[in-house]
């Protein structure tokens, strides 16, 4: 079992009013003594060097407060981008659906699961993001 990390003492004084001043009890954080006392598997430096302490390292502004890399975001945006620059300049769309039908019109609205395509002469529709295969603009004459 682990010895257990030396402890000092709490300073206890009574105030006027009777109450007594509490403070933390703190562990010794003394690492040599630590580390001669327990039997670890923890060897010296080699050559005798002194390995830095975590407070003598130098500031990691780039890390957050908790040690671990934060995740990635959920999105980039450049979907979003891109579909405000269509919306923005009207630009006409070809947008090709999963089972290969083709909707030709402007996106007037988008938001996280579906786009709105205004069509000339024909009724506007609304399209759900996982029934599109892929779109292109109309004056790129379907490349791809």
């Amino acid at each position: 079992m682990k010895d257990a990390i030396g402890a000092f003492p709490a300073e206890h004084t009574i105030d006027a009013d009777g109450f007594a001043n509490r403070k933390l009890i703190r562990p010794s954080l003394n690492r040599n003594e630590s580390f001669s006392r327990n039997d670890h598997n923890h060897s010296a430096s080699p050559m005798g060097e002194r390995r830095p302490d975590r407070n003598d390292r130098g500031d990691r502004g780039d890390r957050n407060s908790g040690g671990r890399k934060s995740s990635p975001p959920e999105q980039t945006n450049a979907e979003n981008f891109y579909y405000q620059k269509q919306m923005q300049s009207k630009t006409p769309m070809v947008i090709v659906l999963r089972d290969g039908e083709q909707v030709h019109g402007v996106i007037e609205w988008y938001d996280r699961s579906c786009l709105k395509i205004n069509r000339i002469g024909a009724p506007n529709l609304m399209i759900y993001k996982p029934a599109i295969k892929y779109m292109y603009k109309e004056s790129e004459n379907g490349k791809k």
